[in-house]
């Protein structure tokens, strides 16, 4: 079996979580070791989490969990910060050079920088390094191509999103980035939504205009951790979820206020009406389906998107004949009931969980 870094970092919290418990039980005498067998479960413990530190830089306990968090958000800026640079940097000196300079200078930019990215992808066992190259790399494939077109005088066009949506998960694959795996997947989005635009008669720059080019997009890539198994990368097939249920969510808001924008030939009245009740739907079976699949995070979407649609309703009806002191005690009364619900769903699905063990 293949171990990766986020099973060695489970492996190294269980590890503590034992310890814990298993002081606690000797301190009620339930449970009792041996000197030797102690001294064996310890030895055993610290061969494992040596060679989980040296082969994945695991964060062995809480501080060095936090000194994480701190380096993640150091990485992070550190790395928008160098993409702002050489953005500024091109745009500086850009027009000192020929145009044959300007093509090998774009060239050997997105080479070495996607070069060094998977280079520091083998060396850096923690990922800091690694993932700020990367997004550096996706920076210079875009300047690429943006800059390439401008020297050739090409006409834009949503094709540049398919590049750059591929360079970005080939990076974030090879890195295991999921900042540049979210930037793909918005960048794949707009593509499949300004592709359905153009084949309804829509310019590609205006696919916005028509929210609905976004549901093929949205269910698309929805599908992708269906089809392909994401276990190796930690957490990314949470984003394919939220950035999917996002892009459909976020489009049945727009059309319930704005009916105008619809393909659909009706009123716009009746197109609001009906994208509301597709709304309040869609979060209501996004909620079954992400507590019957084990989905915090689709439950979590559902939920908050369910929480939207119905405080935008009530505003809709109630804001200007209640007075405010009643609306807003309205709508905590009902957020008290959501939470009872909640509670209510909870202790079923622990009782069914229970019995099934």
């Amino acid at each position: 079996m293949t171990l990766s870094r986020s099973d060695a970092q489970q492996r190294a919290d269980d590890i503590g979580v034992f310890n814990r418990e298993l002081a606690r039980l000797e301190a009620e005498q339930v449970l009792s070791l041996s000197d030797d067998q102690r001294a064996r479960l310890h030895g055993h413990q610290q061969q494992l989490l040596a060679s989980y530190r040296t082969a994945f830089d695991i964060d062995h306990d809480n501080q060095a969990r936090q000194l994480s968090l701190g380096m993640r958000v150091a990485s992070f800026f550190g790395a928008l910060a160098l993409a702002a640079s050489l953005f500024f940097l091109f745009y500086q000196f850009w027009g000192l050079f020929g145009e044959v300079s300007q093509v090998a200078i774009l060239l050997a930019a997105s080479l070495g920088s996607c070069a060094l990215a998977l280079w520091l992808s083998r060396r850096d066992g923690s990922g800091y390094f690694s993932k700020l190259a990367a997004l550096l790399a996706l920076t210079c494939f875009v300047l690429n191509i943006v800059m390439l077109g401008q020297i050739f005088n090409i006409t834009p066009s949503d094709k540049a999103l398919l590049p750059w949506a591929a360079y970005a998960l080939l990076l974030a694959y090879a890195c295991h980035a999921r900042l540049l795996l979210a930037a793909g997947i918005l960048c794949l989005l707009a593509f499949i939504a300004a592709r359905v635009g153009s084949w309804g008669g829509l310019y590609w720059l205006d696919f916005g205009e028509r929210p609905e080019n976004f549901f093929p997009a949205a269910l698309l890539v929805f599908a992708v951790p269906l089809l392909i198994a994401q276990r190796r990368y930690e957490g990314f097939a949470v984003i394919y979820r939220v950035f999917a249920l996002l892009a459909l969510l976020l489009t049945v808001l727009v059309l319930s206020h704005w009916g105008e924008a619809s393909y659909l030939n009706y009123s716009p009245a009746l197109i609001e009406g009906g994208y509301q009740l597709l709304g309040f739907a869609l979060s209501a079976a996004l909620i079954w389906l992400g507590v019957r699949r084990g989905w915090s995070d689709v439950v979590n979407t559902g939920l908050s998107f369910l929480v939207i649609f119905l405080y935008t309703k009530l505003f809709d009806w109630w804001w200007a004949l209640l007075p405010k002191y009643l609306f807003f005690l309205l709508l905590g009364l009902i957020a008290v009931l959501i939470l009872l619900v909640l509670r209510r769903l909870r202790s079923r699905h622990g009782l069914f969980a229970g019995v099934g063990q």
